[in-house]
């Protein structure tokens, strides 16, 4: 008994301590940031809260040292001419050090949008976009590709992830479905919060981790008619119930960014929005990171860019992302120019921006900047490592959401004499991956080095007296023992990706059609960002399985489809029957979808 009440002693008074460390370090780090705040300029403050993208300011570098500039990012198909590793990291420092040499030093953060593994960077591993992950339901994975991610960042220099999206897709019209985990609020809470705490690890000064950037707030998946950044028609409490949930727990989590939504909530943009920022997020909730806009978030809030710069940061934004070059309209020169007039005319209080720059100050304290600003060379050959193909594959083999299999058709044997493999997606890297890879809309084809397409997986798997033959339409499938149809969406991301019809393309049912009119036992995969209009195509295939956009390691498919690995995934949405039904959500009153929300099989 004196053993368990002195073993308690211990553990609470080592408790108290490691409290204690950790309040004695954020007030040491509060004390930079005033003693730091109260040396900078008006010009320097605002500096610290100007994000200029690298195509606007690679033409104009001096412009970092000369207007202090805070932060850069990468944004949509923003990237140096060498996009490997190296060229990255080369990059990222070459303007750290211009940073550096500003009269206080101050490191630049710099930005990216690192949504499914460092998807900028040739040779990176592309983990399954963020649906697959959902249909995973597995916590503990989403925090290992969160952390593998994390390091392929650090390893170009880069220290801050426009990701998670925690967005609550609601309506499977939208675009961006599968830049969300699910449908429902609680599934996407823990799997958000889960990333959160992968990417920034046990302290954010670590060398593996990256600043989170939660994103966007708020209401973003629940556009009315699935428009992207359209206007969320709901009331507040519905808005709190589903849409809000995720940054409350991010924040527990202890996420330091969010990122603002382009949407609006009943006719008003959030971007302007001052009772949602500041009254909710940073009041009620108690967020004590920073807010970001989005990419030219602000310039919507209406027609002049003086007034929308003075309403977004009374709204309580801290950092202005602004992809426009001088000669532009709305470019980052004029974003400085006018946020100081406003300051000297009294319409933005400098509180106001004493609040956004310690904010700022504060996570590059926490983030370990001002130590060690460069790339730590060491970082970088882990991009693309093996370890983290083998996180990514096992995301694979776990996304997989098995919907038909009759007659027991799967898994497929290794050992058997011919096996036809069909469908324009089967050898496509671009189509596995999705968008917001290399390039932001992504594209068809070989867009990254590295990885395994399907064909390949399945022929790397398969016994050596087993042939594998091809071909795009499903032709050839006569005489073999089983044919794979590989068909989906071809890559796309956000503003391209709404869609009004999400039937199969005639060109993929004919496949299919084909396929099965050599009289063999048919699978198809779909690799899709959402839930597709499947019924007839379904009826024609012996066994269905949803791939989603699984990223470069194809092999995780064949793990499933010979056997190595039962399937475990579970639809993140529910599964429409036609077009009338969407939206469709569990929980609806009226609810029969094709599939239920939570439906998969297993062998």
């Amino acid at each position: 008994m004196k053993k368990n009440i002195l073993l308690l002693i211990l553990f609470f008074s080592t408790g108290v301590i490691i409290m204690n460390a950790q309040t004695e370090k954020e007030k040491a780090i509060d004390k930079k940031v005033n003693l730091l705040l109260s040396q900078m300029t008006l010009d320097e403050k605002i500096g610290q809260m100007t994000q200029v993208d690298y195509d606007a300011i690679k033409q104009n570098e001096s412009h970092v040292e000369k207007y202090f500039l805070g932060s850069i990012l990468c944004g949509g198909n923003s990237e140096p001419d060498d996009i490997t590793p190296k060229g990255w990291a080369d990059l990222y420092d070459k303007y750290q050090i211009m940073a550096l040499k500003t009269r206080l030093k101050i490191p630049i953060i710099w930005g990216i949008d690192a949504v499914h593994g460092h998807n900028n960077v040739d040779g990176a591993t592309i983990f399954p976009h963020n649906i697959g992950l959902g249909a995973s339901r597995n916590p503990i994975l989403v925090e290992q590709v969160a952390a593998a991610t994390a390091a392929e960042i650090k390893g170009t220099g880069m220290q801050w992830d426009f990701a998670p999206c925690v967005a609550v897709a609601r309506n499977e019209k939208w675009g961006r479905t599968y830049e969300s985990f699910g449908e429902d609020p609680d599934l996407v809470t823990l799997l958000g919060t889960a990333y959160v705490k992968g990417m920034q690890g046990n302290d954010l000064a670590d060398p593996n981790s990256v600043l989170a950037c939660v994103k966007h707030y708020v209401g973003d998946g629940g556009t009315t008619n699935g428009k992207d950044q359209g206007d969320t028609e709901i009331d507040e409490a519905t808005l709190r119930k589903i849409h809000m949930q995720p940054y409350v727990e991010s924040i527990k989590a202890g996420a330091k960014s969010i990122m603002v939504s382009y949407n609006s909530w009943n006719g008003e943009k959030l971007h302007g929005h001052k009772y949602l920022l500041t009254d909710v997020l940073k009041g009620e909730l108690g967020f004590k990171g920073f807010l970001v806009s989005d990419w030219q978030g602000i310039d919507q809030l209406g027609e002049d860019y003086k007034s929308d710069i003075e309403k977004s940061i009374n709204a309580g934004l801290d950092m202005i992302m602004i992809p426009n070059a001088p000669g532009q309209k709305n470019n980052y020169v004029d974003f400085i120019t006018k946020l100081n007039e406003l300051v000297k005319e009294n319409k933005v209080p400098l509180s106001r921006i004493d609040d956004a720059v310690s904010r700022i100050l504060k996570v590059k304290y926490e983030l370990g900047l001002f130590e060690n600003a460069l790339t730590d060379k060491n970082l970088t050959s882990l991009v693309g490592s093996k370890q983290n193909r083998g996180i990514a594959r096992d995301a694979v083999r776990q996304s997989l959401v098995l919907l038909k299999n009759e007659n027991k058709v799967l898994p497929v044997s290794k050992d058997l004499k011919s096996i036809h493999v069909a469908g324009k997606s089967a050898d496509d890297i671009g189509n596995q991956c999705g968008g917001w890879t290399i390039i932001w809309q992504g594209k068809s084809g070989n867009v990254i080095s590295g990885g395994t397409t399907i064909l390949q997986a399945i022929k790397n798997t398969v016994s050596a007296g087993t042939k594998v033959t091809t071909s795009a339409d499903g032709s050839g499938a006569d005489g073999a023992d089983v044919c794979v149809v590989v068909v989906g969406e071809l890559p796309y991301a956000e503003m391209f990706g709404d869609r009004e019809d999400l039937a199969l393309s005639k060109e993929d049912a004919d496949a299919i059609a084909k396929a099965k009119s050599a009289g063999v036992p048919v699978v198809v995969i779909l690799i899709s960002g959402r839930p597709m209009l499947i019924e007839p195509s379904l009826k024609l295939s012996d066994a269905f399985i949803a791939g989603w956009l699984p990223g470069t390691e194809g092999q995780g498919i064949a793990d499933v489809l010979f056997g190595d690995y039962k399937p475990v995934g579970k639809l993140p949405h529910s599964w429409p029957k036609n077009m009338n039904q969407i939206p469709i959500n569990v929980g609806d009153k009226v609810y029969d979808p094709l599939f239920p929300y939570g439906f998969g099989l297993t062998y």
